[in-house]
Order: structure tokens, then sequence, then C-alpha cells
């Protein structure tokens, strides 16, 4: 079953499959991120924060448990119905694309998990940045959290298999026109699948480009997420505080 990749993102991350293949994903790691993200924004208790590309909402429940009041918005409608679930009058979630500002305006606005660079074309994510920025209030920070693009290449793994719930997943990773490509084949229920990931190979530098262009300011980058010091070829994570 061949899905159209053109936009890949809004078919493959609508199904089950996805859910399945990365349900192994490390939660404690991530809490600890929203800490130690929270803490060093200095974000005041009942501060408004922005989940943009939230999937099921996991970090928006955390962010919320926190005690901070959440909106999560993606483009999976799936993934908001599951979402919304745990939903209360302190944690909203919506069907939004990242590309259009909220009428809204957030205290922070955070975009985890390499959530960023799936559009086709570089215009795209300028207008995402813009919307990000729009969607700040005064004092607000926003928080892009990507691969470190130098480490992921220099470290690809060309091919594995991932068995999870019995499902064989096999993957391919590769660079191809400054996208790093990854495809997923498996079989279930005796239906043959595949789909692609596509992420752009954005560079620190290729962030800088776009937030000037975009009137941002750049105010802090860090390599992982202990929110230690960005290095080129060593560090896991690209994540940039801005506003």
């Amino acid at each position: 079953m061949q899905k159209d990749t053109a936009n890949w993102f809004a078919s493959w991350f609508d199904t089950p499959y996805y859910h399945i293949l990365y349900k192994d994903r490390d939660y404690a790691e991530a809490q600890h991120f929203m800490d130690n993200l929270t803490h060093y924004l200095n974000l005041p208790e009942d501060a408004k924060i922005l989940d943009l590309a939230c999937g099921k909402g996991r970090h928006s429940v955390y962010l919320n448990q926190l005690g901070f009041d959440v909106t999560g918005a993606d483009l999976s409608e799936n993934s908001i119905a599951a979402a919304s679930e745990f939903a209360n009058e302190k944690l909203h979630f919506k069907v939004h694309d990242m590309r259009e500002p909220f009428e809204e305006k957030f205290d922070a606005v955070f975009n985890l998990f390499t959530s960023f660079g799936y559009f086709e074309s570089d215009d795209d994510n300028i207008t995402t940045l813009k919307a990000i920025k729009d969607s700040l209030t005064e004092y607000g920070f926003a928080v892009i959290d990507f691969m470190n693009v130098n480490y992921i290449i220099n470290n690809l793994v060309p091919e594995e298999v991932k068995t999870v719930e019995g499902i064989d997943f096999h993957i391919k990773r590769y660079v191809k026109d400054n996208h790093i490509f990854k495809e997923i084949d498996f079989e279930d229920k005796g239906q043959k699948f595949h789909f692609t990931e596509k992420v752009k190979a954005l560079t620190l530098n290729d962030f800088e480009q776009m937030m000037e262009e975009a009137g941002i300011f750049l105010l802090d980058v860090f390599g992982d997420y202990k929110l230690r010091k960005f290095y080129k070829n060593d560090s896991e994570r690209l994540i940039m505080i801005f506003k």
C-alpha cells in the first residue's frame, strides 16, 4: 500500500502503526527535558504553553501535570482524538496546521522531538517560524527541539529490523537531496505496507538564516535534553530557544 509521499506525514502519523513502531520512546527522558526546559525558561506557574505537533499529547499531559495551562495542536485528527481523552479545563487539544499562527498568545511554544522540516518548501518552514513567533506573548519564548543533522548522518544505521507487537518493521535510512529518509516496510494481517519518512537536513546555520528572515532572535542553543552545550558533530540534539 503506497501512500502519497508528497504529504507523507498526514498519512503515516494517522496510522496506528506509527504509534506501534515508536511506542518505546524514552518518556522518562522526555519528562526530564520538560522539567529542565520549564525551569530554564523560568515560566510562571500558570503559564500558557502551546505544544505544537503534539501527537497523542504525552508531553502536553505532563506539562499540564506540572501545573501549566497547555494547548496541544497537531495536524493528525486521529492523534488529537486520542489526546482529547486527557483534556481538562487547563489542557486543550485541537487539530491545527503549524503554518498558521494561533489567535491566542502563549508564554511558551514548544516544538519537540524533530517535528519540523517536513514541508517540501523552505517557504513553508519560514512561514512556520513566523507563525510560532506570532503566537508568542511579548515576553514569551519558543523552543524547537530538532535532530542534530551532523550527528545523525555520521551515525546513520542504513538498515535494521525492529519487531514490535509481533510486526517486523524493516527500516532503511539514507540521505538524498538534503533530506534524511527513512523507508519503513512491514506486513500485518496479510497486507503489505510501505511508508516513507522524510525530514529536511536542517543545520544550525540553516535555522539561523531562516530565523533572520523571519525576524526571530535566537537566544540560546543546547545539544541534549540536559541542556548541555551544543557541539556541531557530537551533540545528539539541536535545541534552540528563540523569541
